[in-house]
């Protein structure tokens, strides 16, 4: 759904109509319930019996069953014709400013069916405590200029329900590795001190290889993958503090009053991100089980069985600020109100420190020479 700032003057939904005067109720982040934009009466949402998401059997067909993208409301696809961004909004409603770049440039493209999301985690941190949160926040920045620091920046906060994919698996995996074993060994050699030769001993270390092999069982839950293709895919991956504890069944009526970005990542993409994601994990968990000082050529092979999924959607304030007449980004956690983004630098900072670690460096070679010719 569309935030205030999002919505054409007067193109309000009655979607949660007002029990006691009929206006518009949207989710409020302090009751966290419907609240009348008008009246301020409020109407709890029914979170349902059930308080842990169903998960999925993992199949790729699913993205075309009509049962399993019912959204709860009729929906319409709004993409950005400057960043390409997908909102999904409900059909009464039309966008006037992107939520992802703030660019007025938005167009109706008809209803295009995506897996509904399984389950939510309602925003938390309301909006003038996000911006609270980014100006504290940017403050603390390592190397920007002086002059950043006391600027009043203006940006528009978006409150965006963020598309993730959630995988769980049991994996068996073998593998085969040469491992390799230190020992000494005591070698006699020889030296010129002072144009005399002398002999002496050295310890040597050399390696002894050989051949092992194993298995290993690990059970993967709620591997996370962003469903999005509107966000740096690294400031997403700093987002990683969502408490998926915290996630309820999905009901539409958590997304009254923002907006929901229509993944991006197929269910079969987010898979595959997944798949690697575990292999690399499982790679590092292997080489820690095995004793030995060195390994090489480790071969892993795994077999991957339950695979489930679920498709659910994570709150985010975004917001794009302008800073010298370049535009940066910032997000802020819908949660936990943890900020990531980006920020203007000043070369004059990084380069003092460069030289400062120089110098420093430049100063210990120095002491280790001369207590060598000491």
């Amino acid at each position: 759904m569309a935030t205030n700032e999002s919505l054409k003057a007067g193109d309000q939904s009655a979607t949660f109509p007002c029990a006691s005067c009929g206006g518009q109720m949207q989710f409020d982040v302090d009751s966290q319930s419907l609240k009348c934009a008008y009246c301020g009466s409020e109407s709890a949402i029914d979170a349902g019996a059930a308080k842990k998401p169903v998960e999925y059997e993992l199949d790729f067909s699913d993205e075309a069953d009509a049962h399993l993208t019912d959204w709860g409301m009729e929906q319409q696809l709004i993409k950005c014709s400057n960043c390409s961004g997908e909102m999904l909004l409900p059909a009464s409603q039309t966008a006037a400013v992107c939520a992802f770049c703030g660019s007025p440039k938005v167009l109706a493209q008809g209803d295009q069916g995506s897996i509904r999301p399984e389950s939510v985690i309602p925003f938390q941190i309301k909006k003038d405590v996000a911006e609270d949160a980014f100006n504290v926040w940017r403050k603390k920045r390592w190397f920007i200029p002086g002059q950043f620091k006391k600027a009043s920046l203006s940006s528009k906060l978006s409150g965006v329900y963020v598309p993730y994919w959630t995988f769980d698996s049991d994996t068996y995996s073998t593998y085969t590795v040469e491992v390799g074993t230190h020992h000494y060994r005591t070698e006699t050699r020889t030296r010129t001190v002072n144009g005399k030769t002398e002999t002496y001993t050295e310890q040597v270390r050399y390696t002894v290889w050989h051949w092992s092999s194993g298995d290993y069982n690990k059970a993967f839950d709620d591997v996370l993958i962003p469903a999005s293709g509107q966000y740096d895919s690294d400031l997403l991956r700093k987002m990683n503090d969502f408490q998926l504890g915290d996630l309820l069944p999905y009901k539409p009526e958590y997304l009254s009053g923002f907006i929901a970005e229509r993944y991006t990542v197929s269910l079969k993409e987010g898979w595959e991100q997944a798949d690697g994601a575990m292999a690399a994990a499982l790679r590092g968990e292997i080489r820690g089980q095995i004793h030995g000082d060195e390994i090489r050529n480790l071969n892993v092979d795994t077999t991957y069985s339950n695979r489930t999924y679920k498709h659910i959607l994570l709150p985010v304030w975004n917001a794009n600020y302008m800073y010298k007449g370049k535009s940066y980004r910032y997000m802020v956690n819908g949660e936990s109100g943890e900020v990531i983004g980006r920020v203007p630098r000043s070369p004059w900072k990084i380069t003092l420190f460069v030289l400062f670690c120089v110098a420093i460096v430049a100063a210990i070679v120095i002491l280790v020479m001369n207590g060598q010719a000491a």
